[in-house]
């Protein structure tokens, strides 16, 4: 098969979360374990750090395996879902995967993992097992696909443990209250490991710290070590964070939401040294300043173009669109456009409540089966006073927007991450 050929099939023979939602969701860890057997349990041949939570952790993930490349360090980084190509799910010092690797990979083991009938992401996770020890990276960072006890990366054995937060997602699979969200995510403490947890509620926090007494894990919350100080945007829109550790620490990434994984870095930062890995001050500032063009990160208030200025954000929860609307309230404009699409698995009425009744709106579809139709997001907008046509792709809302905004205006894009996945998928 061709590359082509081979992403097609994993993407039919196999179920998609992406695409179908809870049907591919596969609760338990026995394929994973039949699948680690077979290939003789690659994860326990590299270090990992494993990153969990509801928001953020595709950026702490990155940042990690920014600055440990920047130290020296061979990482792989594994994370999901992917937005343009399915390689940059799996990558070593940021570079994707190679096609033939995964052709490889299907072709040579088709006849195993067939009658086994794995999730999309239960093949995904072993592939990139498998790669890493294959590849001989000296460490993986290794973000949680949803959840975290019974999530299929669960079998590794970290390092470091890091929670960002806590919000409402995946209700339908992690729980309808924080308490048991944060119990599925608490999952990937280890006996004896270390974890960070970026932000608590009064609700989140008991459960980490019993699961961690529990498991006589050291845990550090980082809102209470608090080692970043003060922040800025500068005039290049870069933000530079005043800390204990790093005076002028500037981040590539400049969105609001960035400010609580940077004091959650900090903290993890600080354990990976005492533990042993080798990182100084230009390992950190250069992970920081780099992110993107080190690791391959897209879509993280991503400036697609500057006249008019237009934003693209993956944020698709409560606790991702709140930092949206604050970012978006200290921007300057004409007027705000607003392309926005969702999934049928989100608290979609409650994210619409939240955004801003004085743009013009641009409802749309993302190319996944999960999409809603741009119809009934247009119907539950107008329930909480937002108005605007609708268009059935994402480049047509686009271009509906680009037809009318002035130089001075500001166009955004989002509300899922298959949005922001079709926009760039477009655009690149």
């Amino acid at each position: 098969m061709t590359y082509e050929e081979t992403i097609s099939y994993l993407f039919n023979s196999t179920p998609l979360f992406q695409n179908v939602g809870k049907d591919a969701y596969k609760e338990g860890l026995d394929n994973t374990h039949v699948l680690d057997a077979h290939f003789n349990h690659p994860h326990k041949k590299f270090k990992t750090i494993h990153v969990a939570g509801t928001n953020g952790k595709g950026s702490c993930s990155h940042t990690l395996a920014a600055i440990l490349q920047s130290a020296g360090y061979k990482v792989g980084l594994y994370t999901s879902p992917h937005l343009v190509d399915f390689r940059e799910r799996i990558r070593i010092n940021g570079k994707p995967v190679s096609e033939s690797y995964v052709i490889d990979f299907v072709a040579n083991h088709r006849s195993f993992f067939e009658p086994l009938h794995p999730s999309f992401f239960e093949l995904t996770t072993a592939m990139a097992f498998n790669y890493f020890a294959e590849e001989e990276v000296d460490v993986a960072i290794i973000e949680v696909g949803l959840g975290g006890r019974l999530d299929c990366t669960n079998i590794i054995c970290p390092d470091l443990c890091l929670i960002t937060n806590i919000s409402f997602d995946h209700v339908q699979f992690l729980g309808d209250t924080l308490a048991k969200i944060a119990f599925e995510k608490a999952g990937i403490i280890k006996p004896g490991v270390p974890v960070v947890i970026g932000e608590t509620t009064p609700e989140t926090k008991p459960v980490f710290t019993q699961t961690a007494l529990e498991r006589n894990a050291p845990i550090h919350f980082a809102e209470e070590e608090q080692y970043l100080l003060s922040n800025h945007i500068n005039a290049l829109g870069k933000r530079i964070y005043q800390t204990v550790d790093y005076a002028d620490l500037e981040g590539e990434l400049g969105g609001l939401c960035q400010i609580k994984n940077t004091n959650t870095l900090l903290s993890a930062i600080r354990i990976l040294q005492t533990i042993g890995y080798s990182i100084n001050e230009s390992h950190v500032r250069e992970g920081f300043a780099h992110v993107c063009t080190l690791t391959g990160l897209m879509g993280r208030w991503q400036t697609i173009q500057h006249s008019p200025k237009m934003i693209c954000d993956t944020g698709h929860n409560k606790g991702g669109i709140q930092y949206i609307v604050e970012q978006l309230s200290v921007q300057t404009y004409h007027h705000l456009h607003m392309v926005i699409g969702m999934v049928n698995d989100k608290d979609i009425s409650g994210v619409l409540a939240m955004l801003p009744k004085e743009a013009t709106y641009y409802f749309t579809k993302a190319s996944v089966n999960r999409a809603l139709p741009e119809i009934e997001v247009q119907k539950l907008a107008k329930k909480v006073g937002l108005q605007g046509n609708t268009y059935p792709t994402v480049q047509k809302a686009v271009e509906a927007a680009l037809a009318v905004a002035r130089p001075e205006d500001f166009i955004f894009v989002g509300g899922s991450t298959f949005i922001v996945a079709d926009l760039l998928s477009n655009r690149l």
